[in-house]
């Protein structure tokens, strides 16, 4: 279980709404009025400490960091898409398509996570949005760190030329393909159609319309011991792809889900994910409404031994 960690960060909203930069290509979020946006606000930061509490619980270590009042950044509870650490001591820092979304890469986070686990290696991709290409952490990758494969779905956000230089600079093999929501347009981030877990995979094959780049992709999943637990667009609407499995300090695996997510799900496929782990479910409908993204856009994973 190498690749799955029991620590993780969460930033704690300042800011939290419907980002107009986003909105474009996430069809996930809807646009609030202006009546609403500062109950919004507090529902958002309400709904973000009962799911620290809850995985707190559970025995998961939780780093939190609070977001600044300024600059203004609607979307900073979402860190999982401008870093993440690996176990090889490193932290990567990406390329991200919207401007307003460029303000949530802190080099406080940064300074603190390398003085607080053992991250000797630096890498930034952002120098590539001044050539319009983007890569939004595991937002855009999937990734099978035992396995060392980087499953990725091609979008305004998910630039293969970015991909391949990640591939290059951690030995990933790559497994690329395009993936669609209900009007045919491209689903923004990898992580809302598929989750990987130690085990098994959760994966939307019926938003991967090419035939060959499904294959491909069933191929990996089941030649690395996966068992996929096939998910609808429907589901896939509801944030069901949008898991992640996280272990607790004493080795107990889970898989961490929103209750929409949840309540989504046939009794048969809640069955055989148990098979693989236990699931702790989380109430954010109000970040899910107005973000676009549910509990797994919020946790950004974190490797490396604690340095006392």
């Amino acid at each position: 279980m190498k690749g799955i960690t029991d620590t993780i960060l969460m930033v704690r909203p300042k800011n939290f709404g419907t980002n107009p930069d986003t909105i474009t290509d996430n069809h996930f979020q809807e646009e609030a009025v202006t009546a609403e946006k500062e109950g919004i606000k507090v529902k958002a930061i309400q709904e973000f400490d009962k799911m620290v509490a809850e995985l707190q619980r559970n025995d998961i270590e939780v780093i939190v960091i609070d977001d600044t009042e300024s600059p203004v950044k609607p979307d900073a509870i979402f860190p999982n898409n401008w870093f993440t650490t690996h176990q090889n001591g490193s932290i990567v820092t990406y390329p991200m398509k919207p401007d307003s979304r460029r303000l949530e890469r802190r080099e406080d986070i940064v300074d603190l996570l390398q003085q607080k686990k053992n991250l000797k290696k630096r890498y930034g991709f952002e120098y590539l949005e001044e050539e319009e290409q983007f890569l939004e952490g595991t937002g855009s990758m999937i990734l099978d760190r035992v396995n060392e494969i980087v499953y990725a779905s091609i979008s305004l956000r998910t630039d293969i030329r970015v991909l391949e230089k990640f591939a290059v600079l951690f030995g990933y093999k790559k497994v690329i393909f395009h993936s669609f929501g209900r009007n045919g347009e491209s689903i923004y981030h990898t992580n809302v159609m598929m989750t990987l877990g130690h085990t098994f995979a959760i994966l939307c094959t019926e938003c991967i319309t090419n035939d060959e780049e499904r294959k491909e992709i069933v191929a990996s999943l089941e030649g690395t011991g996966k068992e996929i637990i096939d998910i609808s667009l429907d589901q896939v609407e509801a944030f069901a792809g949008n898991m992640l499995q996280l272990k607790s300090k004493l080795g107990e695996l889970y898989l961490v889900m929103s209750t929409t997510a949840y309540s989504s799900l046939t009794a048969q496929q809640i069955d055989n994910i148990q098979a693989h782990n236990k699931i702790i479910t989380i109430p954010i409908p109000t970040i899910e409404k107005y973000g676009g993204g549910s509990v797994r856009c919020m946790i950004a994973e974190i490797f490396g031994d604690i340095q006392t």
